[in-house]
Parts: C-alpha cells; structure tokens; sequence
C-alpha cells in the first residue's frame, strides 16, 4: 500500500528513458500508485543503458543502473500498445487513473487511439503529459529530442567549458542528463497543479512540456544577462559571470570552491587567508571592480589558498563565515557526514538481484507526510498479473 501525500492518485506511465521517468519517480516517491507500461521483452530502453549492470541472483545480467535512478516505486506492468488488445487496456486502465505520462514524438499515440483527446474522452479528469523534444506545436514539433541536442540547440553548452584560447576550449555538455531532470520537475509541478485543478472542478487538461522550452528556462541569468545587455554570454570555465571570487581554488590535496557573495564576504575571505589588504585593494572593493580585474583576483588568491590544504582552508573560511566546499568526487559526495546524517542513500531489496539497489534519496522533506519508498525499481513485467487482473474485474485499489 502507497501512503503520502499523493496516497490514492493513480499515474499511467508509458513514458521511457529520463525525462518522463524523473516525473513519474517524483509522483511515486510522494505516494501516487504508478504503472510503467513496457515493451514485452525489451522494456525501458534504459534497462540496457550499460555497463555498468545489476547482477540477478543466478549470475546473469540484470538491469543497467541508468533504469535504477529513474524508476523506484513503480509497477512494471509487459504490455503492446500497438496491438488492438494491448491499446484497448491501456484505455481501461486510463479509466482508473488521474494521471497519464507519455513521451512519445508528437501525435504518435493518436494511431493507437492513446492520444490525449482518445482518453480525455474516456475520462474528463484525467490529467495528460506530453513530453517531447519541442512541444506539440511550431515548425520542430515533428523532431525528436534528446537531452544532448537540446543542451546544444538550447544554449547550455556555449556558456559550459573552458573559454576560447584556453587548453581544452571547446563548448562543453553538463555531465549530467539536466535537461532531461529539469524537464521531469518542471513536468511534475505542473501535473500537480493540474490536479488540483481537476479535484477542484472535474476537468482534466493537456499539459505540453518541451525539453527546448525547459532549456531555455534553465538558462536563468544567463538568459537575462543577454536581455539586458545584448550579449551573448560566452564560456567561462569555472568563473562566474557575475560574481568574483566564485570559483574552485588550488590546495595541496584537491581544490575547494569559494562563493563569495557580497563585499563584506570578500573582506572577510582577505582576512581569513591573512591578507586583508586584498580587502581594501582599489581593484577589488566592489564586485564589479573584482569582476573587472578577475585575472589579477584569481592568481592573488590562488597563490594565498595553493599552500593550504582543503581542511585547513575550509577551516578558516567557516570560521570566517565565507561560504566553501570541496570539489567532491561521486563517491566522496556519498561519504560526507552531511549525506549520512541526512540518509542520502536508499537501500530497496529486490528478489531476483545478488545485491540490494542503491539509488539517492528524494531531495523532498514533509513533515507531516514523508516521502516514503514503498518499491524498488521493478523487474521486467513483475506487476503484470497483478495489474491485468484489477483491469479485468474492474478494480481500483
């Protein structure tokens, strides 16, 4: 049995890969009952999205740990949509669900009667996600979309990576799938607030999101910064456009970011690395004369921090209250007291795997109605049967 805040909303998930797997992950988490449709045989393309892989319990090869991230608390129900009887359940079961999420090209599910008007008529409440590479109008609405394209086409990756003339320039993708994330969260909240929307006056809607669309968003100043002076924005490595210091600083042993907010941090940062000249120097009082004089700023500090290690900065810069942190490696990230202290590591037992699955907390804290993990990310068609017989008599849990 499912409990949270979203206990008794039902979500019919025939999307694949991340974008719509993200939602989906985030509505199970809070409670809601989903059931992933999969491909008989085949499933998620990202359960062969490897190495690296699970290992089932009788040796073989179990499912990539790129389909782990994605799918825990689900159901995974083996299932044709592009046959008469495999479209005719999923119509059933949009019956009993408030909730659809799809990602298919633009008007693919209309051939199998699965498009959004199909089940709308079946039920007026039903809340419908599409998610597509650039929405369901205009002249690339045809296009499929992939998080790497769009990081391209939709500007991340010309203001990501080392700056033209130095070793290594060239436009850079993040090194995670974020347009993929960001697209699931955006995808998310505004399913949410359909529902609130439908509960409130028993109509369902058709919410469009597009990864272009969500690109765009996410470039945030970036984007403003262009608004505002006419410029495009150019790579900067690990510098910030519009705050100086605000970036990782060499030490013995790694490297340690400072993020300097304000020119009262900046006094204190001089102070803590016993230089308070720096503090007063003309060039560097104000932020945008740090911003103007950024190269003599960062080999002033980067000559002040390189004798240090990163515990002993660190140290001095909290002591200070001058924002830092350490440039963590994956598993670093994992072993920090902070991440244990706030259980950041899921543990889930699943029976035919040699080993439990580990994936990463929801970032999402209630006090009154906790996240809770309910599933682990599901074996190939493991929900099946169960789900095919409520269909049949007609049940909703």
């Amino acid at each position: 049995m499912t409990h949270g805040p979203l206990s008794g909303v039902r979500v019919l998930d025939l999307s694949r890969v991340l974008a719509g797997p993200w939602a989906t992950q985030t509505l199970a988490d809070l409670g809601a009952e989903v059931i992933k449709i999969e491909r008989p045989g085949a499933g998620d393309d990202t359960r062969h999205w490897g190495p690296p892989f699970t290992t089932k319990a009788d040796g073989s090869k179990g499912d990539a740990a790129y389909f782990l991230c994605a799918n825990r608390g689900k159901k995974s129900v083996e299932l044709d949509i592009a046959t008469l009887q495999g479209a005719e359940i999923v119509r059933e079961l949009a019956k009993t669900c408030d909730v659809v999420v799809e990602n298919f090209k633009t008007g693919g599910l209309k051939k199998y009667g699965l498009d959004h008007a199909a089940l709308s008529a079946v039920n007026p409440k039903l809340v419908y996600c599409s998610i597509t590479g650039f929405g369901q109008d205009g002249p690339d609405a045809h296009r499929a979309g992939y998080d790497y394209m769009i990081q391209a086409m939709g500007g991340l990756m010309s203001i990501t990576g080392q700056p033209d003339g130095s070793p290594g320039a060239e436009p850079m993708k993040v090194g995670v799938a974020v347009v993929d994330v960001f697209t699931g969260l955006y995808a998310s909240n505004a399913i949410l607030a359909a529902l609130l929307h439908a509960r409130a006056t028993g109509q369902g809607q058709h919410i469009d999101i597009a990864l272009f669309d969500v690109q765009a968003a996410m470039l945030a100043n970036q984007a403003t910064n262009f608004f505002v002076s006419g410029k495009a924005p150019a790579r900067m490595g690990n510098a910030h456009p519009n705050l100086a210091p605000y970036q990782p600083f060499p030490c013995t042993d790694g490297m340690v970011v400072i993020a300097v907010g304000n020119d009262g941090q900046f006094r204190a940062l001089a102070q803590a690395l016993g230089a308070p000249g720096l503090g007063s120097d003309p060039r560097f009082t104000t932020n945008a004369l740090r911003i103007e004089h950024r190269a003599d700023l960062t080999a002033d500090l980067s000559s002040l921090t390189a004798g240090l290690t990163m515990k002993a900065l660190m140290t001095a810069l909290e002591a200070a209250g001058v924002p830092c942190g350490p440039v963590n490696t994956v598993d670093q990230v994992f072993d920090e007291p902070q991440a244990k202290h706030r259980g950041l590591e899921v543990t889930q037992s699943r029976g035919d795997l040699s080993a439990p699955v580990r994936t990463v907390a929801s970032p999402i804290r209630m006090s009154a109605t906790p996240v809770a993990y309910d599933l682990p990310p599901p074996a190939l068609g493991e929900h099946t049967d169960e789900v095919l017989r409520q269909v049949r008599s007609g049940d909703r849990p």
